[in-house]
């Protein structure tokens, strides 16, 4: 057993500035879990285009407001207690909310590394 917080995550290279927020990786593939937990924050106003060719991944909105956007430009807002599952390598749109964060705990399988970055410059969209 043991215990991480999101203060220990920020003393180590597994406390990502990603371009349009944070994420701090609280589980890893080195902790042998077989997934990865990460505490997600999307700023406010900004929009981010991902794709995670490698990993399914599901978040869970704990506190403020945004909205995911599909590639056929289907829009679904996101609120505290909702979740959105990327369960087929989704590419698509992540933003932020108008007037505040969106704070998510994204699941992660399989499991990151926890040394990925995003390339928020990347035409095709931030993958990994």
């Amino acid at each position: 057993m043991f215990v991480r917080s999101l203060a220990d995550v920020e003393k180590t290279d597994f406390f990502v500035e990603w371009g349009n927020g944070t994420s701090h990786r609280l589980l890893t593939e080195q902790d042998q879990m077989g997934f990865t937990v990460c505490h997600t924050v999307v700023r406010a106003n900004t929009v981010s285009e991902l794709h995670y060719r490698n990993h399914l991944e599901a978040c869970y909105c704990i506190d403020g407001e945004g909205e995911v956007e599909d590639m056929e430009g289907k829009i679904y807002p996101i609120k505290k207690g909702d979740i959105y599952v990327l369960d087929k390598h989704d590419r698509h749109f992540l933003r932020g909310g108008k007037n505040e964060d969106l704070i998510l705990v994204s699941v992660f399988n399989p499991p990151l590394t926890g040394k990925e970055r995003h390339n928020l410059n990347n035409p095709d969209g931030s993958a990994y």
